[in-house]
């Protein structure tokens, strides 16, 4: 079984903000550094204005980390991110509203052209009916013409282009700051959990019957650093497919 491919995301301190919709504003990022000693979410009305952190990370060494923010006033806030390093270096990555450009629009069924609910149409008040009036008007929009109306067709719906949604840091596996992959499964005594590895498209290993809350991988078990990805199952139920990375 093959992982599905992800396109990759810049490092800090460019990072990602996406509208999800539902009241869900998703801020992620990939952490490139190994001193980082915090990373702060800031929200604020412009982009200029007053910031105010909404979470400081708690483990801000991971390399790929995100937040879902669901108490924003509305969908168009400016967020930026508060990083600092040891030894007391700190920046401010650039503002940046949620990208709404993969929010589908649903169109309408469009119905057979036919019967006067597909027209728009405007009366005698808008054009003079005279048979001798001579009327200019873009003959696309025109769809026919009786004695008292001229009709046009109702504008199809603007429909947004789908698009693949940005990468969301998994809850269950992700690389945490000394660099070992961590399975974190609360509940695992009580389920049957299993996972396995890929690089790419190609088989790795797998663990089954996985019962620690928390279990450590070290990077050894993976040929190289970058992009690595995982499915995990529970009674050979797919539950997440995601990918994690792995820092030189």
């Amino acid at each position: 079984m093959a992982a599905s491919t992800v396109r990759a995301q810049d490092t800090l301190p460019r990072f990602t903000v996406r509208n999800a919709g539902s009241n869900r504003i998703i801020v992620s990022w990939v952490n490139p550094f190994a001193n980082v000693s915090q990373i702060s979410i800031q929200r604020g009305f412009d982009s200029l204005g007053a910031y105010k952190t909404i979470l400081s990370v708690a483990d801000p060494k991971s390399v790929q980390n995100g937040y879902t923010d669901r108490n924003a006033q509305n969908d168009h806030m400016w967020y930026r991110l508060f990083y600092a390093m040891e030894g007391g270096t700190y920046y401010f990555s650039k503002p940046k509203r949620p990208d709404t450009s993969r929010l589908q629009l649903i169109q309408a069924p469009r119905p057979a052209v036919a019967g006067s609910e597909l027209l728009y149409k405007y009366k005698d008040s808008l054009f003079v009916r005279n048979r001798d009036t001579f009327l200019v008007i873009n003959h696309d929009t025109v769809r026919f013409k009786n004695n008292d109306t001229l009709s046009v067709p109702r504008p199809r719906p603007v429909v947004g282009t789908p698009k693949k949604p940005e990468w969301v840091p998994s809850a269950f596996v992700f690389t945490n700051g000394e660099g070992y992959v961590q399975i974190r499964l609360a509940d695992a005594a009580q389920k049957n959990y299993s996972l396995r590895f890929y690089e790419d498209s190609t088989f790795l290993f797998e663990i089954k019957g996985v019962k620690e809350k928390v279990l450590l991988l070290d990077k050894a078990n993976f040929y190289h650093s970058g992009w690595h990805y995982f499915e995990l199952f529970n009674d050979d139920k797919l539950l997440e497919r995601n990918r994690f990375y792995l820092r030189p």
